[in-house]
């Protein structure tokens, strides 16, 4: 399994963002906002519900192509392995995770910071 080359699986692969965009404690840079490509591509129009509604999201991996969808919108769009991925990697936060993004195949995992979170109808079907 790829995950075991990290001692945490945020370090091996790309992540979609979700979080309270409006409520977070902290300054957020641009990519950490939700629907990104986190720390490697930033959300172009992305509207986020209130924390009293479920947001429906939808990531679409065909090859290296990849999509984020939130609340029925295409919001990131990036190609895996691109030279702009390779780019975005080796200028910013990833670029001292030698594992992060090279591996073809992996598993899905979900993160959370503490914070209350809450899925439900999660479906994963090839494409």
């Amino acid at each position: 399994m790829n995950e075991k080359a990290e001692d945490a699986i945020y370090k091996t692969g790309p992540e979609y963002q979700l979080l309270d965009d409006k409520g977070w404690p902290t300054k957020l840079e641009a990519s950490q906002y939700s629907g990104a490509n986190y720390a490697m591509n930033t959300p172009v129009n992305a509207k986020v519900k209130p924390l009293n509604e479920f947001n429906t999201t939808r990531i679409i991996v065909n090859g290296p192509h990849v999509e984020h969808w939130l609340n029925g919108s295409k919001v990131v769009e990036y190609e895996l392995w691109s030279e702009e991925w390779k780019r975005n990697k080796q200028n910013g936060k990833w670029k001292d995770y030698l594992n992060y993004g090279i591996f073809k195949k992996g598993r899905i995992g979900f993160q959370d910071h503490g914070g209350l979170t809450m899925f439900r109808n999660i479906k994963i079907r090839p494409l």
